[in-house]
């Protein structure tokens, strides 16, 4: 799957990208991970710190894959509202979910401490405005949803928004305890940690062929043949041409990154900012005084097409920005389409799956998919070495319904 189209804004931050050699040789292990993005970044450091004998795979370089596109935006929020969660799986399952988001975030936070280069790990509140006044309601009701389960939040109305930003919007809930992040960077000393403590790691090996064994997984590719216990699929949306979800959609997403506008605030505590329209827009800074604002995701997934539809959607991008920012003067210096999933349900895939034995997938599909992928990371770390999780069944790649509130089994 050809997933990026157009010149992305990650890489160029990076002084001295990583090498890893591609496989040469017939392996065994315990455990391997197929694909080099953030979730096997975040699996292969886990497994790494518990002395797991891990091996990961990727037929790219590394991180050269979504997660090079990925904006950075860590938000313990979701495309999905708790106010809809609750109503879907039950008041449990729902609130369990949005805790487990914010525990991810708190543990994307420690790890990022760890690490010998600083991957730009900055807290951060978000601004999440109503997009029309009809949506003022939904803001309502999320307000007393998110403060009833003592999450972090304020409700502020128009003249509140209004006297912090330079654009009015009806109504905002502004979140605490967000984050952002150089994602590439991120990954790329993740990884760097891992090799640090015995994790193997190759790149430009693709995974040719499987054999499901009672005990064993069987890998065949380009370069050699990997015998495993047990793996991991953290190949992202390329995961659909593995197996089909028929939970999941993809589309394009859109993606400009600014020239540096001042070193300045340029906005109230360069919080996050989103939207509820759908699809969203959404904004954030860098620490070089950058404005990256993407959006308009649609059903756009050939990269003829993309590219194409990125000389349109890039203009977009840049007037609404404009539009909500007309004092600052801005350029563009990158801009990218690049592929991006979601369920219907809001929920990630995490878990086994029937047809693929001793396997796991970690599918953190939505706008929230870095948090979701430290949420898998640490259930796939757990189920693997012992620590049965059951919150994973709320994951299940096998559900077909959603449940209600009242037909929902509390999970914990």
């Amino acid at each position: 799957m050809d997933l990026i189209s157009g010149n992305t804004f990650w890489p160029s931050t990076l002084e001295q990208p990583l090498n890893f050699p591609p496989l040469a040789e017939d392996l065994n292990c315990d455990i391997l991970i197929i694909g080099g993005g953030m979730s096997g970044s975040l699996c292969s450091r886990l497994l790494g710190e518990r002395q797991v004998d891990t091996v990961v795979i990727d037929k790219r370089k590394l991180v050269r894959g979504s997660s090079s596109a990925n904006t950075g935006m860590l938000q313990y929020s979701n495309d999905k509202h708790l106010t809809s969660l609750i109503h879907t799986f039950g008041e449990t399952n729902g609130v369990l979910f949005y805790r487990m988001c914010k525990d991810a975030l708190d543990q994307l936070e420690k790890l990022a401490a760890t690490l010998d280069t600083d991957p730009s790990f900055i807290r951060r509140s978000s601004l999440y405005y109503a997009s029309t006044s009809e949506d003022v309601p939904v803001l309502q009701e999320e307000y007393k949803q998110l403060t009833r389960f003592g999450f972090p939040v304020e409700y502020w109305d128009e003249q509140q928004v209004a006297a912090r930003f330079p654009f009015r919007k009806p109504a905002a809930l502004y979140t605490r305890e967000d984050a952002e992040v150089n994602p590439f960077l991120f990954a790329q000393e993740l990884f760097q940690s891992a090799s640090r403590l015995g994790v193997r790691l190759y790149e430009h090996t693709e995974a040719k062929h499987f054999e499901f064994g009672e005990n064993e997984v069987i890998c065949h590719t380009s370069g050699g043949t990997i015998r495993a216990k047990k793996a991991i699929f953290a190949t992202g949306y390329e995961t659909q041409e593995i197996k089909t979800d028929r939970g999941v959609v993809l589309e394009s997403s859109y993606v400009i990154v600014t020239n540096p506008v001042g070193d300045t605030p340029l906005w109230h505590e360069q919080c996050l900012i989103w939207e509820t329209a759908r699809p969203y827009l959404y904004i954030r800074s860098t620490q070089e005084g950058r404005i990256i604002i993407g959006g308009l995701d649609e059903p756009v997934l050939k990269s003829n097409q993309r590219e194409i539809r990125l000389l349109h959607q890039q203009k977009k991008l840049l007037q609404a920005l404009e539009e909500h920012f007309p004092n600052l003067s801005c350029k563009i210096d990158y801009a990218w389409a690049a592929v991006f999933g979601s369920s219907h349900d809001g929920l990630p895939y995490i878990g086994p799956h029937p047809r693929f034995p001793n396997c796991y997938f970690l599918e953190s599909y939505g706008g929230n998919g870095a948090v979701t992928n430290m949420m898998g990371a640490q259930l796939l770390a757990d189920e693997l070495t012992g620590t049965h999780r059951p919150e994973m069944e709320l994951f299940s790649l096998t559900r077909t319904t959603r449940p209600s509130p009242e037909t929902t089994k509390p999970l914990a």
